[in-house]
């Protein structure tokens, strides 16, 4: 029921977005701005809580505990599971805002700043951190470690409604858990198609700025055709193969180019704006984390901090599926040390090279990328490396790294679709995978011909609203379970020490008895005695 339905929903709000794309647009940005400016306090709230949360139990007493069992081994190494995280959750959104995003920030800055200052510059370079940070990640976190201990260690089927089941009893396999599920499956579909309709028009922007090919329609269309053979033939060589092998070429790639830039541009300030920009992170995250504009106008944390939140949490449960996947095996300490820690170092490195390369650029005259902006957040990176040298391998390798992150993206995205719309668990059967990949790639189609991805991408910020709502019953289900399994283990090994100890004193005293003298047996004398020898 859930694939059904859920291909049938996809398709009502497609062809809404693509006949009349402009009154279902004016339609989602009016329900938009309701939800955003009347709920946003909710977001940054529930998003606040569910870091603290994942803290808790990455440094508390239920670290200890492992995704699949006592017994369980981890499928992937750390290096192929680390790199697979950060091509699902974040790639080719770091190489589309690493520079666009900090100079967007320092043309108008947040708390009321003076634009285009030095004070704007750090600014910008704190908020880019906040934005791609521990916030997003935790949310991910969230999700993949319930859906990973619901499905290998209680028996789930890897469906969002399992994470429920302490809440909601045997509901969550009734109507109840079929909702959430099919909520789910179409979040995941319109975002992964208006990702990837975003994408195809970046990576026509690429193609046009390195090989001069003009981005018209056809080379979208063209660009889409291309991904889905590429994703496709991915996707259905399994997790172990495409996705893993894509995934580690990406972090290799990502790692020589920011190496590159690194090198190329002004090394010793880009080192300084790391050091500075996380510190400054570090001291104002409480701040940061809650911060709204109650007695004023400004629409700047609405605008980015709450859009970038519910963006984030609408992706959760694609981006959760698909670390809950490869996990098996992890505690739960490693477990969020790993997908909130270690990518959100990772993306502070990338932010502060290409983010501070950027200003640095802009500040210092080498390069004018307030205009670039003007002309769109997709030109950005390639007119900063137009002021670098060996700007054009630059470009192709940002360009074919866009391609590659672009491919995981998408193979993950239908590896997930195809298992949340799937009754059984583990790896979802090859023909539903296939029609999830055809319909992803027809939706993108349709909406770029006929308009509409605006439209689906407010829709897809309004689906948020409950799935903020559900990140709270999350909370509350997986510390019942957690805290479950942490003292049924505890109170196994105090019967084992128990026993053991029963045993010990068992065996003392059974050696006691074999050893003392029968009754009315002279005592034994001491060794030494006059008589003793």
């Amino acid at each position: 029921m859930v694939f059904h339905v859920s291909i049938a929903i996809v398709a009502v709000l497609v062809l809404l977005a693509g006949l009349v794309p402009g009154p279902f647009n004016a339609a989602m940005q009016s329900a938009l701005g309701v939800v955003v400016h009347g709920a946003g306090w909710m977001y940054l709230l529930v998003v606040f809580v569910t870091l603290l949360f994942l803290l808790y139990l990455a440094f508390g007493r239920l670290g200890a505990l492992r995704i699949g069992g006592e017994d369980a081994e981890p499928e992937f190494s750390r290096v192929s599971w680390l790199s697979m995280l950060f091509a699902a959750g974040m790639g080719i959104g770091l190489v589309f805002w690493g520079a666009a995003e900090p100079i967007s920030h320092f043309v108008r800055p947040p708390e009321g700043l003076a634009p285009q200052t030095s004070v704007a510059a750090r600014a910008a370079m704190r908020y880019a951190f906040f934005h791609w940070g521990l916030h997003p990640w935790a949310i991910y976190a969230l999700i993949g470690l319930a859906m990973a201990w619901f499905q290998y260690n209680r028996g789930g089927r890897g469906l969002v409604s399992d994470m429920l089941e302490p809440v909601l009893g045997r509901h969550h396999a009734g109507w109840a858990g079929q909702v959430v599920n099919i909520a789910a499956v179409v979040a995941t579909a319109i975002g992964v198609a208006t990702t990837l309709g975003f994408g195809t028009i970046q990576i026509a922007a690429g193609l046009e700025r390195v090989f001069g090919i003009k981005a018209t329609q056809t080379l979208q269309l063209a660009t889409i055709g291309v991904a889905f053979v590429l994703y496709m033939a991915s996707s259905t060589s399994g997790v172990e193969r495409g996705i893993k092998w894509l995934s580690n070429t990406n972090l290799l790639l990502a790692g020589l180019l920011m190496l590159a830039v690194l090198l190329l541009g002004p090394t010793g300030a880009l080192f300084d704006t790391f050091t500075t920009t996380l510190g400054a992170y570090v001291n104002q995250l409480v701040t940061m984390s809650l911060r709204l504009s109650p007695f004023s106008e400004s629409t700047w944390s609405f605008d980015w901090t709450v859009f970038y939140w519910a963006w984030w949490i609408a992706w959760a449960p694609f981006v959760g599926a698909f670390i809950a996947r490869v996990s098996r095996g992890r505690t739960v300490k490693e477990f969020v040390i790993g997908v909130v820690l270690a990518p959100t170092l990772l993306g502070f490195a990338w932010f502060a090279v290409f983010g501070g390369a950027a200003l640095h650029a802009q500040i210092f005259g080498q390069a004018d990328l307030v205009q670039a902006l003007a002309n769109g957040y997709e030109t950005v990176l390639f007119v900063l490396f137009d002021s670098l040298p060996a700007s054009m391998l630059l470009s192709v390798v940002a360009l074919v790294l866009l391609i590659i992150f672009f491919v995981t993206s998408a193979d993950s995205a239908v590896l997930v679709l195809a298992s949340m719309s799937t009754d059984e668990a583990g790896d979802p059967p090859l023909r539903r995978r296939v029609v999830w990949g055809v319909a992803v790639a027809l939706i993108a189609a349709a909406l770029l011909v006929a308009g509409g991805l605006q439209a689906l991408q407010g829709l897809i910020t309004i689906a948020a609203l409950p799935f903020a709502l559900l990140m709270l019953l999350v909370i509350v289900s997986l510390f019942r379970v957690l805290d479950g399994e942490a003292t049924r283990l505890r109170r196994e090994r105090q019967q084992q020490r128990h026993m053991m100890q029963t045993w010990v004193q068992r065996e003392m005293a059974q050696q006691a008895r074999q050893y003392a003298p029968a009754p009315g047996a002279p005592a034994p004398r001491a060794p030494g005695s006059p008589d003793g020898g």
